[in-house]
């Protein structure tokens, strides 16, 4: 959905100043966590979200796939569902 939304504007714009809106993003979120406003928080979360699938995008990274190839339903670090690392 990202990708077909703002795939045009976004691989205009770059990988690195599509990263520095990902960052803003991050940042506004841990704003609304202070605050504690869940709608705020909702709308923060999808922020951040939308602006890693265009980062993903733009440096052709399919979000879905390496995430799903990463973790596989299992932690991968200690191969456990739930977690079972000791931290």
């Amino acid at each position: 959905m990202m990708r077909r939304l703002y795939f045009h504007r976004d691989s205009q714009r770059g990988a690195t100043k599509t990263f520095n809106w990902l960052v803003e993003e991050v940042e506004e979120l841990g704003e609304a966590l202070k605050r504690k406003n869940k709608k705020a928080l909702e709308n923060e979360f999808a922020d951040v979200i939308a602006w890693l699938a265009s980062l993903a995008n733009v440096v052709n990274i399919n979000l879905e796939m390496a995430t799903l190839n990463k973790y596989a339903e299992k932690c991968p670090k200690c191969q456990q569902t739930p977690c079972q690392c000791t931290f």
